[in-house]
């Protein structure tokens, strides 16, 4: 190389290393105007800037994806096979290994957790009025209504935030309804062989809402495995997800039969039906998302206690309540909720929250006996907690210093 060639060669590196220390100056300069920016803007309370950084952020709760590896491993399968829906064999192993880890005859993968209690209600042939809880996500209600059914509320136990039994015996010689509609809310047990009982006597179906009981355990049971039908709700937000999905449990194999038609428009072979059915099969590419969440459950599960464990220490001597959790129950650890003793304490609470960048949410609220489409009676216990819950930031891959930062401005406010 020729002497001019070198003095060019080494002012086109001086030039890219210029470039480059300019880029790096021109790079922290707008993050430092950005970090003024947002501190301005909060200080008088105007939106958020475009330059806000948001890693940070602590929402509610975090989706769990795994190993991409190991997902496009599952996608290199579907695209060999040019199969993505009508009950392939993605959809039929994750139902098997279901059956097997919670203990139950029969299990259906639906699309979504709603559809799972629509189809429930009418596999078990339900008509006029069914009890249920006012404390719960609005999916257990208005599921119900969509499908003619009228709820009657019956209020919660203000320990267990789950339906109370002795409710439940109270309305049934004036309403006669035709099933119990009840929430394992947050993975916390209902009173099941109390609410068996009532059933029992009075001929009805029991459906359980076990959209928060993945993973939970009451004795040697599955939590998922009580009633005459449970559900499931397999959303990306879920402990247990294949981004979006549901599933529906029981060990009638009459029911049974029915579920399986329904959720397939009602066919009995190409060319016959059984009945009236929808369209709620689940693709192979949610069933592979399943497959490849399932085997990290047990880890979620543990790091989600270590979290709560923490809040827990952090948060004794608080004026704060928490569930009393059911006393043969190996909890999942879904949520951690707390409640204040008023709503003004709680959306101070959560407005410092807000203010770090942290976001957690009122579940369960408004108590669903307020809804528009229901007939509103007093729900004294229900409408004071809802009014006062509060679920603060928990996931399965979240370091208890985060915990660690909420239950510090929790403290600073509640001092």
């Amino acid at each position: 190389m020729g002497g001019q060639q070198k003095v060019a060669a080494l002012a086109y590196c001086m030039w890219l290393a210029v470039c480059g220390l300019l880029y790096v100056a021109c790079y922290m300069w707008l993050a430092a105007c950005g970090f003024v920016a947002v501190r301005l803007n909060k200080l008088l309370g105007f939106p958020a800037s475009i330059f806000e950084i948001t890693t940070g952020v602590l929402n509610v709760t975090k989706v769990f994806l795994p190993p991409l590896s190991e997902y496009v491993a599952k996608l290199e399968g579907i695209w060999a096979r040019s199969q993505l829906t009508n009950n392939g064999p993605l959809v039929l192993e994750l139902e098997a290994r279901q059956k097997s880890e919670l203990g139950v005859k029969h299990l259906f993968l639906v699309n979504n957790g709603t559809i799972a209690l629509q189809i429930a209600y009418r596999a078990l042939g339900l008509v006029g009025k069914v009890i249920t809880t006012p404390f719960s996500y609005v999916a257990t209600v208005s599921s119900a209504v969509w499908e003619g059914l009228e709820p009657v509320f019956a209020d919660i136990d203000p320990a267990t935030l789950c339906i109370d039994p002795a409710h439940i015996e109270a309305l049934i010689a004036l309403h006669r309804p035709s099933a119990i509609i009840a929430t394992h809310v947050f993975g916390n047990a209902c009173n099941v062989a109390a609410i068996s009982a009532i059933a029992h006597r009075h001929g009805l179906k029991v459906i359980y809402d076990a959209a928060h009981a993945y993973g939970a355990h009451l004795g040697t049971r599955a939590l998922a495995s009580f009633g005459d039908v449970a559900t499931l709700s397999l959303h990306a937000t879920k402990l247990f997800h294949m981004a979006e999905g549901g599933a529906i449990i029981t060990d009638d194999d009459a029911c049974a039969n029915r579920i399986e038609y329904m959720r397939n428009f009602g066919h009995n072979g190409p060319e016959q039906f059984h009945g009236l059915g929808i369209n709620a099969k689940v693709s192979e590419l949610n069933a592979a998302m399943g497959l490849c969440v399932i085997d990290h459950v047990p880890t979620l599960i543990a790091q989600r206690r270590q979290v709560s464990e923490r809040y827990d220490q952090l948060l004794a001597g608080l004026d704060l309540a928490t569930p009393k959790w059911a006393s043969d129950l190996q909890r999942n650890y879904a949520y951690y909720p707390i409640f204040t003793r008023t709503e003004k304490q709680l959306l101070e609470v959560r407005a410092a929250l807000n203010a770090e960048q942290i976001f957690p949410r009122r579940y369960f609220y408004p108590s669903l006996h307020q809804l528009p489409y229901v007939q509103h009676v007093a729900m004294p216990v229900s409408a004071k907690l809802s009014a006062c819950a509060l679920c603060l930031p928990l996931h399965g891959e979240m370091p208890v210093t985060d915990a660690e930062r909420v239950c510090a401005i929790i403290r600073r406010v509640l001092a």
